[in-house]
C-alpha cells in the first residue's frame, strides 16, 4: 500500500533531491533522501511516528544512532513504547556502551532507521543488539532506496519493512 500523504509530505518538505550525490556506502544516485530535512520537519515526523507505531505492536523500539533517534523519539511517544539507541560503536568514555537505555534479555526489539540502501547499518545494530540478548528480527525503514537491503537483512534473518520504497518516492516526481 503506498502511503501517498508521506510522499507527499517528504517530497513537499523537499527531502527528495536529484543531481548527483556520493552516498554513505561510497556509491554515487543521481537522487537524494536527505534524511535530516524529514527528520527535522514537523509534519513528515510526525507521518513517520503514525505510521511505524501502527507496525511496531508492544515491542521495545530501537534507533541506530545518529539518523534515526528522532525517529525512534517520536515513535516512542506515539506508542508509550520504552526505546534504545544503538551506536555504531561502543563509546570510549562514560559508561563505553553501544547500547543506550534498558532492555531485558530475551526482549522482542523492533529496530528504526532512517533510509535503507545496502542495510549494513541495520545489520550491525541488529547483531549488536542480539550479542547483548534481544530478540530482533524486523528492521523498519522510512525509505528503502531498492539496492540490495532488504536481501542482506534477509541473509541475517532480518525483515525489512518500509513506509515508502524508492519507486513509489521517485514516481512521478518533479525532477528540477
Amino acid at each position: 500500500m503506498v502511503n501517498q500523504e508521506l510522499i507527499d509530505a517528504l517530497r513537499g518538505a523537499e527531502a527528495v533531491k536529484f543531481g548527483e550525490f556520493e552516498l554513505s556506502h561510497g556509491g554515487v544516485s543521481e537522487y537524494y533522501v536527505d534524511k535530516y530535512v524529514f527528520e527535522t520537519d514537523p509534519r513528515c515526523l510526525e507521518l513517520i511516528a503514525e505510521a511505524f507505531a501502527e507496525r511496531v505492536g508492544a515491542a521495545k523500539l530501537a534507533g541506530v544512532a545518529l539518523g534515526a533517534v528522532p525517529l525512534v523519539a517520536a515513535t516512542a511517544v506515539e506508542t508509550d513504547n520504552p526505546y534504545v539507541i544503538v551506536r555504531k560503536q561502543a563509546k570510549e568514555y562514560g559508561t563505553g556502551n553501544q547500547i543506550e537505555g534498558e532492555f531485558e534479555e530475551g526482549e522482542e526489539v523492533v529496530v528504526l532507521e532512517d533510509i535503507a540502501t545496502t542495510g549494513q547499518s541495520a545489520i550491525d545494530a541488529v547483531e549488536a543488539l542480539r550479542d547483548a540478548g534481544a530478540v530482533v528480527d524486523r528492521v523498519l525503514v522510512v525509505v528503502d532506496r531498492e539496492e540490495g537491503a532488504r536481501e542482506n537483512l534477509a541473509e541475517h534473518d532480518i525483515e525489512l519493512e518500509s513506509l515508502v520504497t524508492a519507486s513509489e518516492l521517485l514516481a512521478d516526481a518533479d525532477r528540477e
